[in-house]
């Protein structure tokens, strides 16, 4: 069972569906073998020294953050207006808690769990059950219709990171202009024993990789307690109920851009997960990590019209620098949870698909995750993915039925809704908050597309791009044609993350 699948994880209100995975195993999965930064293999990754000096002057200068080490008690998500989520902080009297996974749903084709590993049988991939046609209506009021099409062949190479010198990242690094961006020498490979200076400055610089460092502009748990944020497959999500929120890999939506149209359509969240997901941010350069980040939000603006307003960095790895590229961008980063002790909820299924461990290791992972969930004044966040068979099977089978049979009840939901965000807030085509995202308001808006010209505007409903279309018929943007890209049927997945779950 493979997923084609465009997020490393989603977020999402709970529900459970067919376990069928649509994409073959990300190659990313072979590179994991030797361990990924911060595993408990290898240890975070090591941050650069850290300077007191910033590379721009600001006329808008970021808010001052407060520095903390993996506390998630006391980390509050930005400000937002006011809420459209329903959760509610369940309470139960009984402390009996299942003590061995759920029995397994027969229905779902599921293996046994000793049985997830790598190099398992695969099952034939289900056919697509859902397609929505250009100028079709979205989910979100006041959000444009979807766009004709995307062009093909105008696109960096995937996987890789994209060139620095196009005149699109030129474009876009213009938006750090008037932001106060860290002058923060980029880490070695992003890895905590890659760069011994950069860790012992990680406190300084905010790196989450080496000693979970947060700050208070990171979303890194939902405010209610009992409340889960959670990212998993589509098929699963709709008999259960639940949306979720998708972390986009840009290369995946260039090759399955029906299968973000169908996320985005069934009401899940959106958000940036970088272009390539090939290196640690703190790794990049500042032109980079915009290029990452730019070429991204993008694709998902040509797929869907709407731009996301927030990104996971890959592997969690980010700091300071790239905490501030993100912001001025518009994308409020998103993190996962870890525990006063420093305990990262990171379920290790990446670890299934990358040959390290079992299924059941990764189930007594994320049981553990479940007993210190409880033990928190606050929500959570987990880290959880979809890029495979293996991990959707854990997820579908085992990990998500655990989750929702778990006493106390948890709510699962998408992050932004666990954050009390009105969903329109995630989409700079419709937010109408004047905060949310923080970013610099004098440019008059944002040149998303990357030409010299501004076409996204906060709140103007896709009609700064429309204008922009019109004034411009035959730029390489409005004269997008539709591509008959084969899709594998995204609705028999499980997205990637159940409660929040990152990579």
């Amino acid at each position: 069972m493979k997923f084609y699948t465009l997020a490393v994880f989603t977020a999402l209100s709970f529900s459970s569906i067919s376990a069928h995975s649509l994409n073959p195993r990300h190659n990313l999965y072979a590179k994991r073998q030797t361990g990924i930064p911060g595993s408990s293999a290898n240890g975070p990754p090591a941050p650069p020294t850290a300077t007191a000096s910033s590379v721009l002057s600001s006329a808008s200068v970021m808010p001052n953050p407060t520095t903390s080490s993996s506390s998630t008690a006391n980390i509050l998500p930005p400000v937002d207006s006011s809420s459209t989520s329903t959760s509610i902080s369940a309470s139960s009297t009984s402390s009996e808690k299942p003590t061995g996974p759920p029995p397994l749903a027969t229905w779902t084709g599921v293996p046994p769990l000793e049985s997830i590993t790598l190099g398992m049988p695969t099952r034939p991939i289900p056919p697509v059950t859902a397609t929505y046609a250009p100028g079709a209506r979205p989910p979100i009021a006041g959000a444009p219709v979807l766009p004709t099409g995307l062009v093909q062949g105008s696109w960096p190479p995937t996987d890789q990171i994209p060139d620095t010198n196009s005149k699109e990242v030129r474009a876009w690094m213009k938006e750090l202009d008037g932001f106060k961006i860290p002058d923060l020498a980029p880490t070695v490979d992003g890895s905590c024993g890659g760069d011994p200076a950069a860790a012992a400055a990680a406190a300084q610089r905010g790196w989450w990789t080496c000693g979970g460092y947060t700050r208070s502009t990171d979303i890194v748990s939902c405010p209610d307690k009992n409340t889960w944020g959670v990212r998993y497959v589509l098929d699963y999500l709709k008999q259960k109920n639940l949306t979720a929120t998708f972390f986009v890999v840009g290369s995946r939506v260039v090759q399955h851009p029906a299968i973000l149209i169908e996320e985005y359509m069934a009401g899940h969240e959106i958000s940036v997960h970088t272009w390539s997901h090939s290196k640690p941010l703190t790794s990049l350069t500042n032109e980079q990590i915009v290029a990452e980040l730019g070429w991204t939000r993008r694709v998902i603006k040509d797929v869907l019209g709407v731009t996301p307003t927030t990104m996971r960095p890959p592997w969690g790895d980010i700091d300071d620098r790239v905490r501030a590229i993100s912001m001025a961008m518009g994308m409020v980063p998103i993190m996962w949870t870890a525990t006063p002790t420093g305990n990262k909820f990171d379920t290790n299924d990446w670890m299934v698909a990358g040959g390290s461990v079992n299924g059941s290791e990764s189930f007594k992972s994320f049981q553990s995750i479940l007993t210190q969930a409880s033990t928190l004044e606050t929500g959570f966040i987990v880290l959880q993915h979809d890029l495979s068979e293996l991990t959707v099977d854990l997820a579908v089978g085992y990990t998500l039925e655990a989750a929702l049979s778990h006493v106390p009840r948890f709510n699962l939901e998408p992050i932004g809704q666990c954050q009390h965000f009105p969903k329109a807030n995630l989409y700079l085509e419709t937010n109408l908050n004047q905060t949310f995202p923080f970013r610099n308001q004098s440019a008059g808006g944002v040149d998303v597309s990357g030409d010299g010209t501004v076409d996204t505007k906060s709140g103007d409903g896709g009609s700064t791009a429309a204008d922009v279309s019109k004034a411009n018929a035959d730029s390489p943007i409005s004269a997008a044609v539709s591509t008959n890209i084969p899709l594998l049927s995204c609705l028999t997945v499980v997205v990637c993350a159940v409660m929040s779950i990152l990579l």
